[in-house]
C-alpha cells in the first residue's frame, strides 16, 4: 500500500512541478505572440490530447518532464515533412519563435524557472503556517560547558554569517557549521546593536558507542510564532536558503568537495519521496518545495540543453544584436543533453547501489 501511495505522490509532485514550470513558459509565449503548437506534460507516447485555440494540450506516458513546442519556421517545415497536423490558430499564420524580439524570448525562457521558485515560496507559506514556532537566528540557552561558550558565543547573539557566508535561517547556520573544518568557524554576530566577529569559534564533537560522531553546536535558538508578517518573511528566507544550497552543492561537485557518487537521480528522488510519505505530509510538502526550487534554480544556470543554456544564447543575441548560428546552438545543446543523460545514468546507478546494497 505504501508503494502505491508513494507512486501516486511522486506523480502528483512531479506533475505539479512540471505543470507550473511549463505554464510559465506557455503564458509568456502566448502573450508574446509566439505560437505554441503543443503543451505537454510527460514525455514519450501520448495518452490524451485536446486541441484548443491552436495548441494541442497533451499528457504523455512517462512522468519525467514536459515541454512547450513553440513554432519556428524550421519546426513548421519538420512537422509538414513528417505529415503531422499543425493545429489551426485563430489569428492565422505566423507567430514564429524567432520573430519575437530577443528580450521577449528571454522573458519566455526565464518564466518557467521563476514559476518553480514562486511555487516553492507559496508551498513554504503553507508549511510554515502550520508550525508552532519558526526558528530564528538568535542564540538562546548556550551550554556554559560547551566549547562554543568558551569561544565567546553568548545568549542573544544574532548570527549573521558563518565563515563569511550570509545565513538566512537557522538551517542555514547548521548547514554551514556541518561544512566546517576541524569543527571551527568564524561567526559574524550582531550583539547589542553592533556587528562582532567571533574568530575561530570551536564546537564539540560527540562520539557515540557505535562509533558515530556528530557536531554538538552547544546552543539553541529562539523561536517566533507564525503570523501575518513573520510567516511570509520566513518563507522568503527559506526560499533564498534552498536556492543558495543548490548553488553551493553544485560548486562542491565541480570543485571535488563532494564526489559524483553523492548525486541522486530519479530513483533517489522517488526513494526520498517514499521516506517522506512514511514520515508524514509535512515532509512530503517539504520535498515538493525542494524539488520545485531545485528545478527552478537548475534551469537558470547556463547549462546547454536546458533553459539556462537558451537564456545564455538569447542574452548573447540581445547584446551582440545578431543570433548565434543554428549549427552552433544545436551542437552545443546536443553536447549538453548528452552530458546530462550521462549524469542521470550515473546518478541512477548510484541510487540503485544505495537502494539494494546499503
Amino acid at each position: 500500500m505504501t508503494g502505491l501511495l508513494t507512486a501516486i505522490v511522486a506523480i502528483l509532485v512531479f506533475g505539479a512541478v512540471v505543470l507550473v514550470h511549463e505554464w510559465g513558459h506557455f503564458i509568456l509565449a502566448r502573450r508574446s505572440g509566439i505560437r505554441v503548437v503543443e503543451f505537454a506534460i510527460g514525455m514519450g507516447p501520448m495518452l490524451w490530447s485536446k486541441t484548443v485555440n491552436g495548441t494541442r494540450y497533451s499528457i504523455r506516458l512517462l512522468p519525467i518532464g514536459g515541454y512547450n513546442r513553440m513554432l519556428s519556421r524550421e519546426e513548421e517545415e519538420q512537422l509538414r515533412q513528417a505529415g503531422e497536423e499543425i493545429p489551426e490558430y485563430e489569428p492565422g499564420p505566423g507567430g514564429y519563435y524567432e520573430d519575437a524580439p530577443p528580450w521577449r524570448r528571454l522573458l519566455v525562457l526565464v518564466a518557467g524557472p521563476v514559476m518553480n521558485i514562486v511555487l516553492g515560496f507559496f508551498l513554504l507559506l503553507i508549511l510554515l503556517s502550520g508550525q508552532e514556532l519558526l526558528a530564528t537566528r538568535q542564540v538562546a540557552n548556550v551550554d556554559p560547558d560547551s566549547l562554543a561558550a568558551a569561544s565567546g558565543l553568548q545568549e542573544g547573539d544574532l548570527i549573521l554569517e558563518v565563515n563569511g557566508r550570509h545565513c538566512f535561517v537557522y538551517q542555514d547556520i547548521s548547514y554551514e557549521l556541518a561544512r566546517t573544518e576541524n569543527d571551527r568557524a568564524d561567526l559574524l554576530v550582531r550583539r547589542d546593536g553592533e556587528k562582532v566577529l567571533l574568530e575561530n569559534v570551536q564546537f564539540d564533537r560527540i562520539t557515540l558507542e557505535d562509533g558515530y560522531t556528530y557536531l554538538d553546536i552547544g546552543f539553541q535558538v529562539y523561536g517566533v510564532k507564525p503570523g501575518l508578517f513573520t510567516t511570509p518573511k520566513a518563507a522568503i528566507q527559506y526560499t533564498i536558503y534552498y536556492s543558495k544550497i543548490i548553488f553551493v552543492s553544485l560548486v562542491d561537485l565541480f570543485t571535488g568537495r563532494v564526489g559524483i557518487n553523492n548525486l541522486s537521480g530519479p530513483v533517489g528522488i522517488v526513494s526520498a519521496i517514499n521516506e517522506a510519505v512514511m514520515m508524514g505530509w509535512d515532509e512530503v510538502l517539504n520535498m515538493a518545495i525542494l524539488i520545485s526550487i531545485n528545478l527552478g534554480i537548475f534551469n537558470l544556470i547556463p547549462i546547454p540543453g536546458l533553459d539556462g543554456g537558451q537564456i545564455l544564447f538569447t542574452g548573447v543575441e540581445l547584446v551582440a544584436r545578431r543570433p548565434i548560428p543554428a549549427r552552433i546552438r544545436n551542437a552545443v545543446n546536443m553536447a549538453g543533453l548528452m552530458a546530462l543523460v550521462f549524469l542521470v545514468l550515473v546518478a541512477s546507478y548510484q541510487d540503485l547501489i544505495r537502494l539494494f546494497f546499503s
